[in-house]
């Protein structure tokens, strides 16, 4: 049953974060080399002084509480959604985030989106915001059987197209895989699942296959992690704030495409409002779900759901916008072709790893010009 939503952190909760921060022992709290090895000291205290310096959640829930929102009960896992009516000359669009982003990424694309007859629908993942939190980890396949299932609630056999980086481009893509024929288009910033037998064999895929094990030895930790042993991580992080805030800043740090010194110290303030970085580690720590925001991983490993079987060749129509991700490298279309039927492809100067929050306007204008190519009203 679909019931609409409303977010309330109670305030009892956010004097525990606050809390939280104020307490944290900088003073006490040695260096190991800045962003040289994990997240950057000066940038997450400048994030912290802002937190308690002038930073509003009630604000921040006031706007987000403007947007339409619900949850649906859906075989035995509570899923929180945003729900944005067109309207309805156009197919609706799904778009999915992933760790550690949230609902709040698709933001600025709500409004042209429907302003174009799609109506949108914007889920937080099991175990994200507000979704609730699952019984035992569950990975991307058994997600996107999930949302297939509120598609069908919401729009019974209708057809509906999905857009995805992160988790939910491996999410949209089990979707594709799962029912193709309720799958009308699928568009990506990242891909994820290929085949198992789609191996590199061209000079420009097997020198992207090199760069990504490359980057792997000191980008990949917090993944094997998070796919291992997330309950000794979340035991960890449970009560403090700051060292959620630090384990998510990281990415932003790593993963966006930002302006970096000699160092290779990221200028996160070039590309992130300091109030939105903030928002989103407060959907994290308000509705206390960072604890199984990791388990994602491990339900991957659980259901081996990191390759389609050998011979998978999706017949949905893709499109990939493959933004300059600086730790996770787009691979070359001939590699994404021996998995997916891709009728578009386009290279972003711009944009990383969270290309919806840095680069709106580009995501935007290619998910449009896809969907209007495939979809037409």
């Amino acid at each position: 049953m679909v019931q609409p939503f409303t977010i309330a952190i109670p305030d009892e909760r956010l004097a525990e974060i606050r809390l939280g921060i104020a307490r944290f022992d900088w003073d006490d709290f040695p260096d190991a080399g800045g962003w040289t090895s994990g997240v950057g000291l000066a940038d997450l205290r400048r994030l912290a002084d802002r937190w308690l310096g002038g930073y509003d959640w009630r604000a921040t829930e006031r706007r987000l509480n403007a947007l339409p929102q619900f949850t649906a009960d859906i075989l035995g896992q509570t899923l929180h959604f945003l729900h944005v009516r067109g309207d309805g000359s156009r197919l609706p669009v799904m778009l999915f985030h992933g760790w550690p982003g949230s609902f709040l990424e698709f933001e600025a694309l709500i409004a042209p989106l429907t302003a174009a007859g799609h109506d949108v629908i914007v889920p937080s993942l099991p175990g994200y915001a507000f979704s609730g939190r699952p019984a035992t980890p569950i990975g991307p396949r058994q997600t996107a059987e999930l949302f297939h299932r509120l598609m069908v609630e919401l729009y019974g056999a209708g057809r509906y197209l999905l857009q995805g980086g992160d988790w939910g481009a491996a999410i949209t893509a089990w979707m594709a895989f799962g029912h193709p024929d309720a799958v009308a288009a699928l568009h990506l910033n990242m891909v994820i699942v290929q085949a198992a037998d789609a191996v590199p064999t061209r000079a420009p895929e097997l020198a992207w296959a090199a760069k990504r094990a490359d980057l792997a030895k000191e980008e990949a930790g917090y993944s094997h992690e998070q796919g291992s042993r997330p309950q000794t991580l979340g035991i960890a992080m449970s009560d403090s704030p700051i060292g959620v805030a630090a384990w998510i800043l990281e990415k932003f740090g790593a993963w966006a495409d930002v302006p970096r010194d000699d160092a290779g110290r990221p200028d996160l303030w070039a590309a992130f409002d300091a109030d939105v970085l903030i928002d989103n580690v407060m959907l994290y720590l308000g509705p206390k779900r960072f604890v199984t925001s990791t388990w994602m991983y491990r339900g991957r490993t659980l259901e081996d759901s990191g390759q389609f079987p050998a011979g998978t060749r999706l017949r949905v129509p893709t499109a990939v916008a493959a933004f300059p991700d600086p730790v996770f490298p787009p691979p070359p279309r001939s590699q994404v072709e021996k998995t997916y039927d891709v009728v578009r492809w386009t290279e972003p100067a711009r944009g990383g790893h969270f290309a919806a929050l840095e680069q709106p306007e580009s995501l935007l204008a290619d998910m449009r010009g896809f969907f209007d190519a495939v979809s037409p009203g």
